[in-house]
């Protein structure tokens, strides 16, 4: 039985440059794994609770093994005003937003330094997300 999301993987040219990236939204590294021969096989960087994003070194960027069926992450955020002033002041660039989706929630893109865009989404009680997460 499906429990929750476990984590999206990206192949990144930089590894270095995109953990710095994550952690400037405050997703940190929280363990490598090693190949036998003892080169860097992957880095996860924790989330929040069981929640991971996996990076894999040396890919060649957007998409690399994803191909066309990849579109975004989203992350979710508690006050996306908030949010955004403390990335801009971390220098990272606000692609769009933040707007008002069609689904009621605030939303604003941004990418990481390859190229994947990411949504940050905070979840209004009026939307059907919150609805479906809350009801029974």
């Amino acid at each position: 039985m499906i429990l929750d999301i476990g984590h999206p993987a990206y192949s990144v040219a930089d590894i270095e440059r995109s953990i710095q990236f994550y952690a400037k939204l405050g997703i940190n590294e929280a363990f490598r794994l090693y190949n036998d021969d003892g080169s860097l096989m992957l880095v996860y960087l924790h989330v929040a609770g069981d929640r991971f994003i996996e990076l894999f070194p040396n890919g060649s960027g957007a998409g690399s093994s994803a191909g066309a069926s990849y579109r975004h992450l989203c992350l979710l955020v508690d006050d996306l005003g908030l949010t955004l002033q403390d990335l801009r002041q971390q220098g990272v660039d606000i692609a769009r937003g933040p707007i008002l989706g069609r689904d009621n929630n605030w939303q604003a893109w941004i990418s990481d330094p390859d190229g994947n865009p990411i949504e940050l989404m905070q979840i209004s009680k009026d939307s059907p997300q919150y609805k479906a997460a809350h009801s029974s």
